[in-house]
């Protein structure tokens, strides 16, 4: 929704303020019911204060994919997409979602088509689902089009989430083993200092290693704050940046355990998004620039981009992939399988499925490997800790006996 700020007149004389509405039409007719004559009427731009700040898509998957299969039960019940359009604004719970419907409601109100009033929210619907409901649009079966994407969204979320899963019960223990370490050395080990100043005695390595490292922290906490807010600004413009972004995709790819799990997820969707274009009758070079731009991963995007100038060459898409250790030969035959019997979009399903399997079974050995090992690493690091205090006591015990 937009804010509109008005002049204009009614019975009572001359009148000014500000209108929230989804378009500036809207935000007229909102006037016009309310018995005022509009003389000027401009939208108010956004602001740091009122802007909405998103990260990404501002919608949820989850949110997208129930909207998916509540559009195509309405237009199967006989709706019109204009109505459809309008009923699910006001059914889905994301406000992101609900901004976008309502301007598109008036899009399509004002006779233009589906396809082209969503291509004006490029953050919410994506160039996957656009292309997808031009070719709906065309072939009349806007319904079963909107089944498939929704199908599509659930096996490609299931799978995020899988891996999202894996990767965030190590994240948890090991921010709660940096948390607990922290006050550890800022609150704990410094009511020790001065009993083992008192005490005389040559402390050992290890408790040494532990008070400095405790005065570190109590001296220069704001350093160590400076340098964690840099990483992550750092880590934050090297995604954005296509170029860096390469190098940290490329890197992902051949971390050790977990670098397998991400490029399998990346193949999967690259596959199952290739599948569903292939399905739709998408032009294949159409189909592998949409590919390249939704994949997610730089590395696999340059072999897809290359594979489609390989393709306009009159050549294999599976040239560039199967010289490139990102494309497993499982990969590449099976694609050419596709290719020479003209099965292509279940060739790629099939591989979509093998992948996504595979990166289940992969995550839940992974979650029951990964807990016991980060359980023992957290009790080792306060071990040490409190090792260190421990072991001057008993020396401090011992000459008392």
């Amino acid at each position: 929704m937009a804010r509109f700020k008005y002049e204009g007149r009614d019975r009572s004389g001359k009148r000014q303020g500000a209108v929230t509405a989804a378009s500036r039409r809207e935000a007229m007719v909102k006037l016009k019911e309310d018995g005022i004559r509009v003389i000027e009427i401009s939208e108010v731009p956004e602001t740091l204060m009122t802007m909405e700040i998103t990260l990404g898509n501002p919608v949820k998957l989850q949110h997208f994919v129930i909207y998916l299969r509540q559009f195509a039960t309405l237009l199967k019940a006989g709706v019109t997409v204009v109505e459809a359009t309008g009923i699910l604004a006001f059914q889905t719970e994301s406000k992101g979602l609900k901004k976008a419907l309502l301007n598109v409601e008036q899009e399509l109100r004002e006779g233009n088509p589906f396809s082209e009033a969503i291509s004006k929210h490029k953050k919410i619907f994506s160039p996957m689902f656009i292309n997808m409901v031009k070719a709906g649009e065309v072939s009349g079966n806007m319904d079963e089009t909107l089944e498939s994407l929704a199908e599509d969204f659930e096996k490609q979320h299931y799978t995020k989430q899988k891996i999202v899963s894996a990767l965030t019960y190590p994240l948890v223990i090991g921010i709660l083993a940096i948390c607990a370490v922290i006050f550890l050395l800022v609150s704990v080990v410094p009511t020790f200092v001065n009993m083992f100043a008192d005490i005389g005695a040559e402390l050992p390595a290890i408790t040494k290693f532990v008070l400095a490292s405790s005065e570190f922290m109590q001296s220069f906490w704001w350093l160590i704050a400076l340098i964690i807010i840099f990483f992550i600004l750092l880590f934050m413009s090297i995604k954005k940046n296509k170029q860096t972004k390469y190098y940290l995709d490329y890197a992902l790819l051949k971390m050790p355990i977990f670098g397998k799990v991400i490029q399998k997820a990346a193949l999967a969707r690259m596959m199952r998004t290739l599948s569903t274009l292939f399905s739709s009758s998408v032009p294949i070079l159409q189909a592998m620039s949409i590919v390249e731009k939704v994949v997610g991963n730089e590395v696999i995007s340059k072999v897809i981009r290359e594979s489609r100038d390989s393709l306009e060459k009159g050549r294999s898409m599976t040239e560039p992939m199967t010289s490139h250790w990102a494309f497993p030969p499982l990969v590449t035959q099976m694609i050419s399988i596709g290719e020479g019997t003209g099965a292509l979009d279940a060739m790629l399903s099939k591989i979509a499925e093998f992948y996504e399997k595979e990166v289940e079974q992969v995550t839940d050995r992974l979650k029951s490997l990964i807990e016991p090992i980060m359980i023992v690493l957290l009790a080792g690091l306060v071990g040490v800790i409190v090792l260190s205090i421990m072991m001057p006591m008993f020396s401090m015990f011992d000459q008392m006996s």
